[in-house]
């Protein structure tokens, strides 16, 4: 009875999303990618049901050649990524067969290197790639030692373990004598860096406020140099896309989206949200603006800051220009971050009497001293004193990998 029930529920399954599509044809997302002459060809043709980054797939594999691509579960928003896996296996530019430079093929290791990037190419067998690789790796070691290698192969790979093309080669590189790696990522850098010596962790990736409680309790949220609708149709291993969902919700609430972005990005025109154009990497002496206004004022939460912070006497002394002759006042912040004055006293108004939480991205701290965009960025939530409080403070990864969407600690099939 038990088994019964299971195959029911998978049958429920796939009626319920596109990969019912190997037996019929249906209408809307992956759901309509299987055209009625393809059902003819039925026995031809199957759906595999898979997942990469942009999400679980229903892939479309006619006569042993895939065809079709689209969501396996329908997103909230049409993801245009779901559907080029065709192109991606088929594209004239990927490539099929280890390659070799032909010089370096005529000379390993002591070929001309100003040939590189013009120099023909010369397809080899594998075993042929594979002695090359362990001849030239061998006489780097033997002539410079572990630490004539670098072995950080950043980048993308396929979801799964088995193709985390980075873990595999670092494991063979320490299996056979050792490698310079890399420490953190392209992506977040400079915060990975300056975020565990202000909160005691690196944040970017940890775990964000539940969208259940924005939901509840925020009056404001600002997506400060963020696009969700764009980095949400991806995520490290594979997205079902729930947190564009969430954003919606908000939206359909009839509550403040605040947009604070050079340009009017694909979310902020989505959510009919109020853009705030800043001029690019001056985010610093916006919030800078937007701080002083609150001390300016006597807005800035003082018990907070005593109880749960070290070192704002510090920054407050720079702040006002104690210690530079520069107060950081508005109309100091308008002429640099291109935002007027009267919108920057506003915005500390409004943060500073609705529950407000701070949306941060990540763009805004890969730029040279990127380090203190997130780091003010934390010191302006502090100001606030809305930390800990229900749908309050700063969140840094509300726009990737469903950051905020409630998750299950158990075990999980």
């Amino acid at each position: 009875m038990k088994k019964n029930n299971v195959n029911e529920q998978r049958r429920d399954f796939l009626k319920k999303t596109s990969l019912g599509v190997a037996g019929s044809a249906l209408s809307g997302g992956m759901v309509g990618v299987v055209s009625k002459s393809a059902v003819a060809k039925e026995a031809e043709m199957k759906t595999v049901v898979t997942a990469a980054h942009w999400g679980p797939l229903g892939v479309v594999v006619e006569d042993g050649k895939v065809v079709k691509s689209g969501p396996a579960i329908e997103p909230a928003v049409p993801n245009e990524l779901q559907t080029v896996v065709a192109d991606q296996l088929y594209s004239e530019t990927r490539v099929k067969y280890p390659m070799v430079r032909k010089g370096f093929l005529a000379n390993p290791g002591k070929s001309d290197t100003t040939m590189r990037g013009r120099d023909e190419w010369v397809r080899v067998s594998w075993d042929e790639a594979l002695d090359l690789v362990h001849n030239q790796l061998k006489r780097v070691r033997d002539e410079h030692g572990p630490t004539g290698i670098f072995a950080g192969s950043y980048g993308w790979f396929s979801c799964g373990s088995l193709h985390a093309s980075r873990t595999l080669l670092q494991r063979y590189m320490n299996a056979t004598g050792g490698f310079v790696g890399h420490k953190g990522d392209y992506s977040t850098g400079a915060a990975q860096v300056i975020m565990p010596h202000v909160l005691g962790t690196i944040e970017v990736y940890e775990q964000q406020t539940s969208w259940e409680s924005v939901l509840e309790n925020s009056d404001i949220i600002v997506l400060w140099s963020a696009n969700p609708l764009t980095t949400m149709r991806i995520a490290w291993m594979s997205t079902d896309q729930k947190g564009i969902e969430y954003f919606k919700k908000f939206q359909a609430s009839g509550k403040r989206i605040i947009c604070i972005d050079p340009q009017k990005s694909e979310t902020c025109q989505m959510l009919n949200a109020e853009w705030i154009p800043v001029n690019t990497a001056t985010d610093v002496p916006l919030m800078l603006g937007i701080a002083h206004t609150l001390v300016e004022q006597g807005k800035h939460d003082k018990d907070f800051l005593k109880k749960y912070t070290s070192g704002y006497a510090k920054f407050e002394e720079y702040l006002l220009g104690k210690t530079d002759g520069q107060p950081k006042t508005a109309e100091w912040a308008a002429k640099i971050c291109g935002v007027p004055a009267e919108t920057i006293k506003q915005l500390a108004a409004d943060f500073s009497s609705k529950r407000t939480m701070l949306m941060g991205g990540w763009g805004m701290q890969r730029q040279r001293h990127g380090e203190q965009t997130h780091w003010m960025l934390v010191t302006l939530a502090s100001m606030l004193g809305q930390i800990g409080l229900p749908g309050g403070g700063f969140g840094l990864s509300y726009h990737y990998s469903n950051g905020g969407v409630p998750t299950a600690t158990g075990g999980i099939i």
